[in-house]
């Protein structure tokens, strides 16, 4: 019997020896964090794919943590030219602060804030959002969320370039999910502790802790003062609010 070769996605993209990382065969985007970027398939978050984010609980530094790739999304639609590429938040759990997006560095007019009121409202709004293909990147906030519309999400997310973020309780960590790429996010000293749940590679043990930078706005006086307007529109449930400097 012929050896396989060195690198078995020469025979298809969608082999890979299970003791190596997987070669991205799709576009990913540079996480901002090396020791990150090395443990992740193609050195960075993957584009047209189901990424999972399971947070302890949420505002635990997982906007910081993408903070780099958010902003390179957003710079590279300026770079190109083309038309506007926003950064949608779905169900976000606390209203966007503008100042704190102007540190992440996303332009206040490409950050979209979207709300359902029900589940059912936001799903459809995440599908409608990837299949319109417009978005740079879309963060999605769910706490129950059914393994079919996973398979939806992550369906609709590859014939796209969007970075899909879902963020999820870390205890999704035991359920089923065709997720490309699952990592589960906990505080930790300086910053937090990234445990890899799912890659396409070996299984990492040891958890890997990533140093966070403040914000310094955040940290400042006028930290906590909501520097934006919101303007509301409303359809088929969803409420859709840009958020715009004062």
């Amino acid at each position: 019997m012929a050896a396989l070769p060195k690198h078995v996605e020469s025979i298809h993209p969608s082999l890979w020896r299970g003791s190596q990382l997987a070669r991205a065969y799709g576009k990913t985007v540079d996480t901002g964090y090396a020791a990150l970027s090395a443990e992740l398939p193609g050195g960075g978050w993957p584009l047209g794919a189901l990424v999972e984010l399971l947070v302890q609980q949420p505002g635990i530094g997982e906007m910081r943590l993408m903070r780099p790739a958010l902003a390179r999304v957003a710079q590279q639609g300026q770079q190109a030219q083309r038309a506007r590429r926003p950064v949608v938040l779905l169900q976000a759990p606390h209203v966007p602060n503008a100042l704190a997006f102007s540190y992440l560095g996303v332009p206040l007019d490409k950050l979209m804030w979207l709300r359902a009121s029900k589940t059912a409202d936001a799903l459809w709004c995440a599908e409608r959002v990837l299949q319109a293909g417009s978005c740079g990147a879309l963060l999605f906030w769910q706490q129950h969320i059914r393994s079919e519309a996973l398979r939806r999400l992550h369906l609709a997310a590859q014939a796209t370039e969007t970075l899909l973020i879902l963020v999820r309780p870390l205890a999704s960590a035991q359920d089923a999910s065709p997720a490309t790429l699952r990592l589960g996010v906990r505080p930790a000293e300086g910053g937090i502790a990234v445990d890899v749940i799912k890659r396409r590679g070996p299984n990492r043990t040891e958890p890997l802790t990533v140093t966070l930078q403040p914000s310094p706005i955040l940290l400042s006086p006028h930290g906590r003062v909501r520097r934006h307007s919101l303007v509301p529109a409303f359809a088929g449930g969803v409420q859709t609010e840009v958020v715009a400097s004062v």
